[in-house]
This record gives C-alpha cells, sequence and structure tokens, in this order.
C-alpha cells in the first residue's frame, strides 16, 4: 500500500489488537519478556545455517550486538500498547531496520524466514503453557498477525529503501560512463553525422553495397554498443536505437549497389529516404536518452565540480561488497577546513568559495584514479581511498594535511592565505553497514578538531 501514512499504520496495528481479549494479549506479552533472550539465541542459531546469513552475521560487532538488538525487537513488537505514541514509535523501528537491511543489502527472504523461526518458537513456548485450547488458539493467531504486520511495515520499508538505492545505482551507472552528459551528447551525434557524410560521399562515388561503412562498425556504433547500451539499458529508446542500426545494417545498406537509371533510380531514392529517416530516428532517440540523462549532473558539486552525497551510498555499499569478496580493505577520510567561519567572516564568502575550489582540486589531485573525492557540505571532503591499508591511509592522510598546510590559498583582489585541515580517518573492518564507517569517520574527525585542530585521528573501535 504506497503512501501509507504512520499514523494509518498505527491505527492498523490498535485495530489488530482489539481483536483478542485482554488476557490473550498480557499471556503473549509476558511470554515474549520472559524468553526473549532464548528466542534471540535460537533466531541467530537459525540463521547461521543459511551461507547467505553468514555474510552478514559472522562480523565481531554485528555478532556481539544482534543478540541484544534482537531482545529488544522481540519485547517492542509484542509489547502490545494501543497507546498513539508507543505505536507510532513501534512502526518508525519496523522502518529503519527495514532500511538498514536494504542499506546492508541483507535479501529480504532472509529477514522473512528468520521471522518464520520466531513465530514457530513462540508457538511452541505457548503450547508449552498450561492454558485451555482456546487461549491458546487466540495466542497463536496474535504471534502470527502481530509478526506479520512487523514484517510487512519493515518489508515495505526495505522496498521503499532498495528502489532507491537501485535508482541511485543506475544513475551512477551512466554518471560513470559519461560524466559530462552535454559534451558526451555532441559528440555522439557529432559520430552519427560524420557516419552518414561518409556514407553518402561513398554513394555517390559507386561503391558496392559490401564496401559502404556499417553503423555498428562506426565510432558511434562502437559507443553506443559498448558504453550506451549498457549505460541507458532498460531503456525503450535504447531498444530502438539498437533496432535502428540493425535495419540499417543488414536491410537498407544490402539494397543499395552500383548507380542505376529509371525505375532503379526511383527505387534506389526510395531507399535514400528510409535511410535518411532511420538516421533521423536514431538521432531523436539519442537527444532523448540524455535529456532524461542530464539530472545526472546533480552528481557533482556545483562549486568544487566534486561529487555530492548523491551517489556516496551507492559507491559505499559498492567498495563494501567488493571488499567481501575479495578481502580487501578500503578508507574513508573525513577533511574539515579549520576556522574556515573565520575566513568567510575575514574575507567574504566568496573568498570562501575560492578556498574551497582550491582545497578540493589539491584532494584530487593527490589522490589515485580509483578514489573518491565527495564534497560532503559546507566546509567538509571526504575521501575513499581503494585498496589501501591502515598505514597507506594514514600516509596518505598526513600527506593531504601537510599540503593542504604549504599550499597557498589564492583570493579575490590579489590577496592569498595559509589554511590547516583535520582529518579523521577510519579504515573498513569487515561490518557490512557503510554508516558504521562513516561514524567512525566523523568521530575521529571530532577528535582531530578537539585535540588542537590540524592533525589526523585514527578512529578508534566503536560500540556500535
Amino acid at each position: 500500500m504506497p503512501g501509507i501514512s504512520p499514523e494509518q499504520q498505527a491505527a492498523e496495528w490498535k485495530l489488530l489488537l482489539g481483536q483478542f481479549p485482554a488476557p490473550v494479549v498480557a499471556q503473549i506479552r509476558e511470554l515474549a519478556t520472559t524468553h526473549q533472550s532464548e528466542l534471540a539465541g535460537y533466531f541467530y542459531e537459525q540463521m547461521l545455517q543459511d551461507e547467505q546469513a553468514m555474510l552478514f552475521l559472522t562480523h565481531e560487532q554485528v555478532k556481539s550486538r544482534l543478540h541484544g538488538t534482537l531482545r529488544q525487537w522481540i519485547v517492542s513488537v509484542f509489547s502490545m500498547s494501543d497507546d498513539d505514541a508507543a505505536l507510532q514509535a513501534l512502526i518508525a523501528q519496523q522502518k529503519q531496520i527495514g532500511e538498514i537491511h536494504a542499506r546492508i543489502k541483507i535479501p529480504i527472504h532472509l529477514v522473512l524466514r528468520g521471522a518464520r523461526h520466531l513465530r514457530e518458537r513462540l508457538f511452541v513456548l505457548l503450547r508449552q503453557r498450561p492454558l485451555d485450547p482456546e487461549h491458546k488458539l487466540f495466542g497463536q493467531r496474535l504471534i502470527s498477525e502481530t509478526v506479520d504486520l512487523a514484517m510487512e511495515i519493515m518489508s515495505r520499508a526495505f522496498s521503499d529503501a532498495y528502489d532507491r538505492n537501485s535508482r541511485s545505482e543506475e544513475g551512477y551507472r551512466l554518471f560513470s560512463v559519461a560524466q559530462n552528459i552535454g559534451i558526451e551528447q555532441e559528440r555522439q551525434r557529432s559520430a552519427l553525422l560524420d557516419w552518414e557524410n561518409h556514407l553518402m560521399f561513398d554513394l555517390a562515388v559507386g561503391q558496392l553495397a559490401t564496401q559502404l561503412p556499417r553503423l555498428s562498425n562506426s565510432e558511434f556504433g562502437l559507443w553506443f554498443r559498448h558504453k550506451g547500451a549498457h549505460a541507458f539499458q532498460g531503456s525503450r529508446e535504447t531498444e530502438l536505437i539498437l533496432e535502428g542500426m540493425r535495419q540499417i545494417d543488414e536491410v537498407l545498406l544490402p539494397l543499395f549497389g552500383q548507380p542505376a537509371a529509371g525505375a532503379d533510380a526511383d527505387q534506389r531514392l526510395q531507399n535514400l529516404r528510409l535511410l535518411r529517416e532511420q538516421t533521423k530516428g536514431i538521432i531523436f532517440h539519442l537527444d532523448n536518452l540524455f535529456e532524461q540523462a542530464n539530472v545526472l549532473e546533480s552528481g557533482r558539486d556545483v562549486l568544487t565540480h566534486m561529487l555530492n552525497r548523491k551517489f556516496l551510498p551507492v559507491i559505499l555499499a559498492k567498495e563494501v561488497a567488493y571488499a567481501r569478496q575479495n578481502e580487501r580493505s578500503f578508507a574513508v577520510l573525513a577533511v574539515d577546513i579549520d576556522r574556515f567561519k573565520h575566513i568567510n567572516d575575514e574575507f567574504g564568502h566568496e573568498a570562501g568559495d575560492v578556498v574551497l575550489q582550491q582545497l578540493a582540486s589539491l584532494l584530487s589531485n593527490h589522490c589515485r584514479g580509483g578514489d573518491y573525492v565527495f564534497r560532503m557540505g559546507g566546509e567538509e571532503f571526504l575521501v575513499l581511498l581503494v585498496d589501501v591499508t591502515q598505514a597507506h591511509a594514514l600516509g596518505v592522510a598526513e600527506k593531504l594535511r601537510q599540503q593542504a598546510a604549504q599550499e597557498r590559498f589564492r583570493l579575490p583582489g590579489e590577496q592569498d592565505l595559509q589554511l590547516t585541515v583535520s582529518i579523521g580517518v577510519a579504515l573498513h573492518d569487515g561490518h557490512p553497514d557503510y554508516q558504521h564507517l562513516l561514524r567512525q569517520a566523523d568521530r575521529a574527525l571530532y577528535e582531530a578538531k578537539h585535540g588542537g585542530r590540524n592533525q589526523v585521528v585514527l578512529a578508534r573501535k566503536l560500540d556500535g
């Protein structure tokens, strides 16, 4: 039910509770509270029997926190409160869990599998209670419908978050193929028109059909088949362009031979018209594709031209998956300009913008081709270093700190200044949720700023 509000979900949950006698509701609440530790342990034991689940559950911090988190979830879901505020808080909890599962890409079937095992274990515990059959039947229904409702809310949040992430991934995939959409569009239009001009010249000088240049082998054809079709895959326009190229190469070009007279000349002219129409159609569909893709320019910060936050979740999730699959590591550096407000106050916001642009350039120039530089907002940047050890990451961070301190930042009006940066460093330790890594880097940056600034601080182990 897309668009359902938390208030509606709370009303639905309250309606569910109202269908059962108060003693049954109290009995299930007491059952879940009493056996919370056993139920959490049973969940973890069952989930570890699935190979996919082991990818997410064996990380030490996940393992150490999961039991306590599960106990809290079991108690809260079966708290059976009909208070509106409590129900809305419970619903918000289910949504948050669903969004976390989507972020770290836990398959939804694993979550549903865990819910099924918990429900079955609660049934067993309920049957062991000295209750009359009708009471037990009501209890089983309440357990089932409560778990189902929680899973429905969680799954809806998972689906919404997963869809958002998927759209960002598609956007980033295209962004990585053609970072400047406008320039790429003109380049490919020109390549297509160059092929057409070449073809018309060859036709004019009487080339045989077998010697005519095929569109699929032209500069445009190679780009579209190997890059464009991948970048725009799934769109109707892509299918039409590929079909248009096939029609030109396999159907229309073979129709042309030596120049002919009379009726043959009329047919040749008709074939030329068909050829031009196919080419115009390809240009039309190509322009539509690039028009749809123009929104991707928002993937870069307008001021510094560094990446902005839009693709950060996609890139971090990708690096987490790569690190897990290839047993490699990566690091994030949270970089913040020291006393940036003082620069704006003394020299003006225009000078502040120039400083941000120059620092962005400095960071980018001292990173490798596989690394990423993001402007997170204000005076804070984030650098993602791929395939690094802790020592390497610290070395890069220290070099960036030194380079920033040595740089003379040119300001409007022939002025210049020197500044310093503070850097928090966090190395990916295998945790499946990239937010854990960002929190580590932020805490390390906080320590660097409050420890005197102009320094690099390595993140310490966190509890969560």
